[in-house]
C-alpha cells in the first residue's frame, strides 16, 4: 500500500505481514538470525516463568482458602452459647460463695476446738493431780465418815434458825471466812494471824477437801489483782513438830494435798502452808517460813438466829 507524501511523490507502506514474506531489507548476514533466535528463546523463557509464578500463587490461595475454612470450622465449633456465658458469669459469685461458706465453717470449727482444747486442758489438770496422789480407798471413806460427822454438827443450827456471818465475812459451806484482802488489814506472821482469827472466836482455815480448795482459790481469784506479784494467804496447815508430816491445827494428817510442782520443799526451814490464786487449783500451795508476812484466811462457826 502506498500512500501521499507532501513532496509530491508516494512512500512505500509496508504491513507487518508483508514484512514476513517480503523483508524491506534482505538479512545481511548470519549473525541477525542468531540473535533473533535468542529473542524469541527468551520470550519462550519469560512466559514460562509467569505460568510458574500463577500456578505457585494458586496453590498458595488454595492453603489460605482451607486454612480460613478449618479457623472458621474452629471457631463454630468453640462457639459459646448464651447458657455458656450466664454459667461462666455466675462462676466468680458461686465461687465467692463457697469461700465464704468454707471461711464460716473454719472459723466455727476453730471456736469449737479452742472450747475442747480449754476443757481438756482443766482435765489434763485434774487428771495429772489424781496420778500423783497414791491413796486407797480407806482414805476416803474416813474423810466420807468426817463430812457426815461435819454436816451432823451443823444440823441443830439449820433446824434452829438462820445462819449469818460477822460483817467481813463470808458464808461458804457452812462455814465462816474472813479473807484479809484489805490493804488496812495488812501482812502478818503465821502465828499472828493465827492470833487475829482466834481473837474473833475462830482459826486459820482447813482446806481439807477438793470443795472446799475450789471455792476458797475462786475466792481469790475473783478478788486478786492476778496482773500483779500474787500474795500468799495463810492457812492452817504446818510439818511444825515433825520435818514432812503435815497437820491441820486440830492434828488432822494431810490427805490430799494442792502443793505447786516442787512444793513442799523446805528451802528455808519452811514449816507453815500458804494458798495462792492459781487457775489450777490442783497445784495452789507452798511452803514458807513461818515468820515470813502474808495475808491471811481464818474461819469459824456461822451463829445462828431463831
Amino acid at each position: 500500500m502506498s500512500g501521499p507524501n507532501f513532496d509530491g511523490g508516494f512512500d512505500i507502506l509496508t504491513c507487518e505481514d508483508d514484512n514476513e514474506e517480503h523483508p524491506p531489507y534482505p538479512p545481511s548476514n548470519h549473525g541477525s538470525r542468531s540473535n533473533v533466535w535468542r529473542v524469541s528463546m527468551l520470550n519462550v523463557a519469560r512466559g514460562n516463568l509467569s505460568a510458574v509464578v500463577l500456578a505457585v500463587l494458586a496453590v498458595v490461595l488454595l492453603i489460605v482458602d482451607i486454612s480460613l475454612g478449618a479457623h472458621y470450622n474452629n471457631l463454630t465449633d468453640t462457639h459459646l452459647t448464651a447458657e455458656d456465658v450466664e454459667q461462666i458469669r455466675s462462676e466468680p459469685t458461686f465461687l465467692e460463695d463457697s469461700s465464704k461458706n468454707v471461711t464460716t465453717t473454719m472459723q466455727e470449727a476453730q471456736k469449737q476446738l479452742d472450747s475442747e482444747m480449754s476443757s481438756q486442758k482443766e482435765t489434763n489438770w485434774e487428771l495429772e493431780h489424781q496420778n500423783k496422789r497414791q491413796t486407797d480407798y480407806k482414805v476416803q471413806i474416813d474423810k466420807m465418815k468426817k463430812d457426815i460427822a461435819s454436816m451432823r454438827t451443823h444440823l441443830p443450827m439449820i433446824v434452829g434458825g438462820c445462819r449469818h456471818c460477822p460483817p467481813g465475812w463470808i458464808l461458804m459451806n457452812s462455814v465462816c471466812y474472813y479473807f484479809s484482802f484489805s490493804e488496812s488489814a495488812g501482812f502478818k506472821t503465821w502465828k499472828k494471824a493465827r492470833d487475829f482469827c482466834k481473837m474473833h472466836g475462830g482459826d486459820l482455815a482447813v482446806i481439807d477437801s477438793k470443795d472446799k480448795e475450789n471455792a476458797t482459790v475462786k475466792i481469790l481469784l475473783n478478788n486478786e489483782d492476778l496482773s500483779k506479784p500474787l500474795n500468799g494467804f495463810w492457812i492452817g496447815l504446818r510439818d511444825f513438830h515433825e520435818e514432812g508430816t503435815w497437820k491441820w491445827l486440830d492434828g488432822t494428817v494431810l490427805v490430799e494435798g494442792y502443793w505447786n510442782d516442787g512444793e513442799p520443799n523446805d528451802a528455808n526451814d519452811e514449816d507453815c502452808a500458804a494458798v495462792y490464786a492459781k487457775k489450777n487449783i490442783f497445784k495452789a500451795w507452798n511452803d514458807f517460813t513461818c515468820g515470813a508476812t502474808m495475808k491471811w484466811i481464818c474461819e469459824k462457826t456461822p451463829t445462828s438466829t431463831s
